[in-house]
């Protein structure tokens, strides 16, 4: 991932219902906020029976549950969190989720996501 070749604004506003939504996978909405080349907001909506893939990243992630329980699993274990928890996950460590039932999480990258913008 380069983010250096791209120009970020000094000033990113995200406003309600305007931000870049998408699909990536059945029962997933991802809604990008606001970001620039060292941190990235995006917003997930999983819908209850959603399953991600483990997957790794360069990022750190930081998740905070806005409403919902989730079942987490790492490279270490496995563990649910539910409205108002948070955790974070360092760049390069395995890790998925699934929606024990419908969620609402707020995620914080850094650097960009920039292949979630692209």
């Amino acid at each position: 991932m380069e983010t250096h070749n791209k120009t970020y604004p000094d000033l990113v506003v995200a406003l309600q219902n305007q931000g870049l939504e998408s699909h990536p996978e059945p029962g997933l909405t991802r809604r990008v906020l606001a970001y620039n080349d060292k941190l990235f907001l995006a917003e997930h909506l999983m819908v209850k029976g959603w399953a991600g893939a483990m997957h790794r990243h360069p990022h750190d992630q930081v998740v905070y549950v806005v409403r919902g329980h989730l079942r987490v699993t790492w490279q270490g274990g496995t563990f649910d969190i539910r409205t108002g928890d948070t955790f974070a996950v360092r760049g390069g460590v395995d890790h998925g989720a699934s929606a024990i039932e419908d969620s609402h999480v707020i995620d914080v990258f850094t650097p960009c996501r920039s292949d979630y913008i692209s």
